[in-house]
């Protein structure tokens, strides 16, 4: 029995190579005058896709056209599929095709997509009567592989011990990102850093694979570092995210995102790709799932695998999994959420479920160790939350920042990647979500970071004139790393947020780190001294270190350097600088870090609370009296 053949040429390419395609199909039988041929791309107009090419016979580049087997060409016509919103062309064919005879499609000029794939399938489908019938496709494939090396990155730790081993990964990438050993015969690369031992002196090869680990790695003195790797036949020289290096301690900064989307791969339907890589590709310790609850956006089959693929993945000491989904309440008292679980096999929470309609209930279902409530997209106007309704055990986190904006406070206060758009048909910011304001009136939040999401309320901001910035990162600071270990870290605050860049971060009020709560009581002194220590590591030179207090500038450091450590003191009386609670005899103030480098990437440090009660006696054994400001 005779079968059609399908033939790709080439058969290979290089991520974003132009060249001129050809897609030969060779029918089994015969194909009737007015048969449609419909060629889909599988590509949806990203700019990562596969180029969409025109079907205009005047264009002298990028079109596409379908070649006869009498070597006449016929032009196609554009349209999107319905499901999938890929693009797709569709040919008439003016005549007779007899079995065995060949056609071709042609891509002249035309652009692969930018990121790599083995098997890249294009699908032909073919209706014999021409009335939009179409049978099952017959597949082209490409491969697509890296392109010239680019870029040499190193993935390493952000804070280490004094000869204390590590290991770090370096990835050779082109210029998408992708890895690749596409480089020419002979590149050398050579690896060093500053405290550099004269016996070691590294120099390494491309691998095939495009990645290779080097392990135990170690300083033997405190400071700062940044490995460097030289390209020692372009002379290019790339280095790593700040490394801090202390001669003891125990806790170890890991980066995540607990709200993201892949732009390559739709984390729902491709959750295991997705997976990897934001494991392997982007070199993240942590990842939470973060689908919305809806039936429409997540089906049971597909929580059903993703489920499955987070416990498949979480690895101890590699690659920590969140089991998470987003939860609208459709109104400012519960706004949107990223809930979080703390173990496997959980459920989807959804919204329409008796059990599961408002978030006191899904509270009530749950204890803090195996649920925890980040409040997002706090600014957003229309999906904003107006923190009235916080329930502190559970909402112990805020997004104070994802690609669509930062809702930390307005524009006209000093945020200057706040929500925007300037078209009127995205979303603006709203005073109402304050993050600032919220912490005004005591609720308590660590930071986090989201990144790029297309998905719920955010659904049609790429279309539209919305404000996009860069895809934020948050840092756990964390003992051990384990899901356990980092879920606990998140409860107690002990987290900070970035717009994408590794940023290494410290900061402490008398000894006590980000995200605590301290007392008069247990330490008086508060009242007359605050004692404020921390370091930055940027990744580019720093521009400002602002110290927010009480929802103000308190401090700004103008620093050019790369590095700065912090070391001053808050000497103004306690009595003066308190915010009021609730309770009348109790008063609080807090402090947090804003971090902006000269690149325009930030990064906010959770705050550090201080509680005052009227009862506390200060240092001279008198009740020191409570003033709000």
């Amino acid at each position: 029995m005779r079968r059609s053949i399908c033939v790709s040429e080439p058969n290979h390419a290089l991520a974003g190579q132009v060249y001129h395609w050809k897609f030969s199909y060779t029918t089994s039988s015969s194909l009737p005058k007015g048969a449609l041929l419909r060629f889909d791309f599988l590509s949806r107009g990203r700019d990562i896709d596969w180029q969409t090419p025109s079907t205009s016979p005047k264009e002298k580049s990028n079109v596409i056209y379908l070649e006869l087997p009498n070597k006449k060409t016929v032009a196609g016509t554009y349209e999107q599929d319905e499901t999938s919103f890929s693009d797709c062309f569709v040919f008439t064919v003016p005549s007779e095709i007899k079995a065995g005879e060949t056609i071709i499609i042609h891509l002249d000029e035309n652009r692969a997509q930018t990121y790599t794939q083995r098997r890249r399938p294009f699908y032909l489908y073919i209706d014999p009567k021409g009335k939009g019938d179409f049978r099952d496709p017959e597949v082209f494939t490409v491969d697509i592989k890296g392109n010239k090396l680019h870029t040499i990155k190193v993935i390493a730790p952000s804070l280490v011990t004094k000869n204390r081993r590590f290991d770090v990964i370096v990835r050779f990438e082109d210029e998408y990102s992708n890895l690749t050993s596409n480089a020419p015969e002979g590149t050398l690369i050579e690896l060093s850093y500053e405290h550099l031992r004269e016996n070691l002196n590294w120099k390494l090869f491309v691998p095939e694979t495009g990645f290779i680990s080097l392990p135990n790695l170690y300083f033997n003195e405190t400071g700062i570092y940044k490995i460097q790797l030289l390209n020692t036949r372009t002379k290019e020289k790339f280095f790593s995210s700040p490394i801090r290096c202390f001669a003891e301690g125990e806790m170890s900064i890991y980066w995540g995102t607990l709200h993201g989307e892949s732009e390559k791969f739709d984390s729902s339907e491709s959750v295991e790709q997705c997976l990897r890589l934001f494991r392997d590709e982007k070199g993240l310790s942590f990842y939470g799932t973060s689908c919305f609850e809806n039936v429409e956006e997540t089906t049971n089959d597909d929580w059903k695998l993703i489920t499955q693929q987070v416990a498949e993945f979480n690895e101890e000491g590699r690659f920590s999994t969140f089991l998470g989904m987003q939860w609208y309440g459709g109104n400012p008292e519960e706004g949107l959420k990223q809930l979080i679980y703390s173990k496997d096999s959980k459920p989807i929470l959804r919204r329409k479920d008796a059990k599961s309609n408002t978030l006191r209930k899904i509270y009530k279902g749950y204890s803090n160790k195996e649920l925890l409530s980040i409040c997002s997209f706090t600014m957003a106007k229309g999906f904003q939350t107006n923190f009235q309704d916080i329930v502190p055990e559970y909402e112990r986190l805020v997004e104070i920042y994802n690609a669509w904006g930062s809702s930390e406070c307005l524009a006209k206060d000093g945020n200057p990647r706040p929500i925007a758009t300037e078209d009127g048909e995205g979303i603006n910011e709203t005073d109402i979500g304050s993050i600032r304001k919220a912490l005004n009136q005591n609720h308590r939040f660590g930071f986090t970071a989201g990144g790029l999401d297309d998905r719920g309320v955010f659904s049609g901001l790429f279309e539209n004139d919305q404000a996009q910035y860069s895809p934020g990162l948050t840092a756990i600071i964390s003992v051990e790393h384990t899901r356990e270990s980092l879920f606990q870290a998140l409860y107690q605050r002990s987290c900070y947020a970035t717009t994408g860049e590794r940023i290494v971060l410290g900061f402490n009020i008398a000894g006590a780190r980000m995200g605590s709560e301290l007392s008069t009581k247990a330490k008086p002194g508060l009242v007359y001294n605050r004692h404020i220590t921390g370091y930055i590591s940027g990744t580019a030179p720093l521009s400002e270190i602002a110290i927010i207090k009480n929802g103000t500038i308190w401090k700004i450091f103008s620093v050019k350097e790369n590095s700065f450590d912090i070391v001053c003191d808050d000497s103004e009386h306690l009595s003066k600088c308190l915010l009021p609670t609730q309770e009348e005899t109790v008063s609080f103030c807090y402090y947090y870090l804003r971090i902006t480098q000269e690149d325009g990437h930030m990064a906010w440090s959770s705050p550090i609370w201080i509680d005052h009660s009227s009862t506390d006696t200060s240092g001279n054994g008198k009740k020191t009296k409570k003033k709000a400001s």
